[in-house]
């Protein structure tokens, strides 16, 4: 009888996701040789090797590959069952696995955080940062159980709650203050700073300024919205930031900021889970308190 624990399961799937021995090790919290020795001893239980170990990262075999399916099955159902567990008992303490996009980390968390530890001081908030795709593909694995993202997702298995919605503003060059708010048709003939390829901030600026399927010949691109104020400061063109960001980006950048004066751009912010999830109610609750702290009364 194959007798495969669920910590070798656990090393196995970082192992696959990290695709390195150091930084699955690192994100296990254990030594390399410690987690070497797991897989080994997984390999001798399967009587065959489960990854190709390459000068720098590993690949997983064939047989590797059918384990790690069944693996993750196996720890997502021990994950909803810990869920379980946790909603019959005290259910808004312990673990809570949250993501959030990064283009509103940096301005709402703080927010969030200080919402939470106080409404539900039990509560161990871990943090995810990442764009949506892999949030909502985290989820649907159970990697994270809620996040904080732009609605609409549209995925039938998991269920939104929207916080509030934002207006984007115009960042430009403080010349330009007083000049008048170029419309979406104007914009489309300027310089425009986006973010890169996978936030779905820079399609909602795209889809505002009407380019539809061809991307813009003067599109530049940048890796935050600070960088894309800063590049503004520098005389590098216009860009568009959600309103939350205002404050904290403007701070250092030498910019002026305009409102547009109808057909607005906006966004919805949201959270997603798994409609699945045993902890579906209380997650309201944390959504409940979010939206609260949005709105000034926690």
């Amino acid at each position: 009888m194959i007798a495969v624990t669920l910590k070798q399961l656990w090393y196995f799937d970082a192992l696959a996701k990290q695709r390195n021995f150091g930084r699955a090790a690192k994100a296990c919290s254990i030594s390399q040789p410690a987690l070497s020795l797991q897989i080994k001893e997984l390999e001798a239980l399967f009587g065959a090797p489960l990854v190709e170990r390459l000068p720098r990262d590993i690949r997983l075999t064939p047989l590797g590959e059918d384990l790690l399916e069944k693996a993750r099955q196996i720890l997502f159902s021990v994950d909803e069952l810990e869920d379980l567990v946790r909603a019959s008992k005290d259910p808004l303490a312990g673990r809570l696995r949250l993501g959030i996009i990064p283009t509103v980390a940096p301005y709402f968390l703080p927010t969030i955080i200080a919402a939470l530890k106080s409404k539900f001081p039990k509560l161990d908030l871990l943090l995810r940062e990442a764009m949506t795709a892999t949030l909502i593909e985290e989820i649907q694995e159970g990697g994270i159980d809620l996040a904080v993202v732009a609605l609409p997702i549209s995925e039938p298995a998991l269920t939104e709650y929207a916080l509030f919605e934002e207006e984007f503003v115009l960042v430009r060059m403080p010349m330009d203050a007083d000049k008048p708010v170029p419309s979406p048709e104007t914009l489309r003939t300027m310089r425009l700073l986006l973010l890169g390829e996978g936030h779905c901030f820079r399609d909602q600026a795209l889809s505002f300024c009407q380019f539809g399927e061809n991307k813009p010949s003067e599109l530049m691109e940048g890796s935050s919205l600070s960088t894309l104020v800063q590049m503004v400061g520098a005389g590098m063109g216009v860009t568009l930031i959600p309103e939350m960001a205002v404050e904290l980006e403007t701070r250092s950048a030498d910019v002026s900021v305009a409102r547009f004066p109808r057909a607005r751009p906006s966004r919805k912010i949201g959270l997603v889970w798994r409609r699945t999830n045993p902890l579906s109610d209380q997650l309201m609750q944390v959504g409940a308190v979010i939206r609260a702290s949005r709105d000034g009364e926690v």
